[in-house]
């Protein structure tokens, strides 16, 4: 990569997050652009010069700023189809999401990402399955993705039936099964119920944590990838009723 490239490579991502951050300061308009509508930087499809040149805490910090966007009113508007064309050929996201199926926890939406920007993964109750994990692998050790979040979030229904041991049926069952550990290292106040809605969401935010170890207990590729700092992985909630994404440590 010429070095001209890669300086360009830098800025982008520099002005990305610059970006994500003006914009919340002014309530929605980047740099005097009307409410919603985003500078052509911002809108830029991330190709392999500026995945080179994100480090793993860059890539989180886009997706903070992009929460940020989310949350504040000001998801950016670009143009998909013109992202979908550049980046046809090759992709080179910055980051995996690990997230539940939930219907209003989109990771694309949530973070405010574009077409090329995240590899994102689904699954009830965000399990590092074994295709998840083979799906990661490939994203950061291949397509050299820098950064893996495990996203929960409140009222999962998951959690919930793990909690009260639902039996709905055997595929259900194996799945809810996953989460069980969560729920017996949560120290219990009160009844075992999903109606005991502290204890739920103490379960999903242990959940989280559990997966975030999985990740490198159960793969040796992610694990030399974070031991040699190539990729961070970091665990996540969201909050389905104001849009906030608040960090685990």
């Amino acid at each position: 990569m010429c070095k001209d490239c890669a300086n360009e490579a830098t800025e982008l991502v520099r002005r990305r997050q610059i970006l994500g951050f003006a914009s919340v300061i002014a309530g929605g308009a980047v740099f005097g652009l009307s409410s919603g509508r985003a500078w052509a930087d911002e809108c830029a499809p991330f190709l392999a010069d500026a995945q080179a040149a994100t480090t793993p805490d860059q890539a989180v910090q886009l997706l903070v700023d992009g929460n940020a966007r989310f949350t504040s009113g000001a998801s950016l508007h670009c143009d998909l189809l013109g992202e979908m064309k550049a980046t046809s050929e090759k992709q080179t996201p910055f980051a995996c999401v690990l997230a539940c199926i939930d219907s209003r926890s989109a990771p694309e939406l949530v973070f405010d990402q574009q077409v090329g920007d995240v590899f994102v993964a689904r699954v009830a109750g965000n399990i590092p399955t074994a295709e998840i994990l083979g799906s990661f692998e490939y994203a950061t050790k291949v397509a050299g993705a820098k950064a893996i979040v495990v996203l929960g979030h409140n009222h999962c229904g998951a959690v919930k039936g793990a909690v009260d041991k639902a039996d709905v049926g055997a595929n259900l069952t194996t799945l809810l099964n996953e989460i069980e550990p969560a729920v017996a290292a949560t120290p219990l106040e009160g009844e075992r119920s999903s109606k005991n809605h502290h204890f739920v969401e103490a379960v999903a935010e242990t959940n989280v944590r559990f997966a975030v170890s999985a990740l490198t207990e159960k793969s040796t590729v992610i694990k030399e990838l974070v031991d040699t700092g190539a990729v961070k992985v970091v665990g996540a909630l969201y909050d389905i009723e104001t849009g906030k994404v608040t960090w685990l440590s």
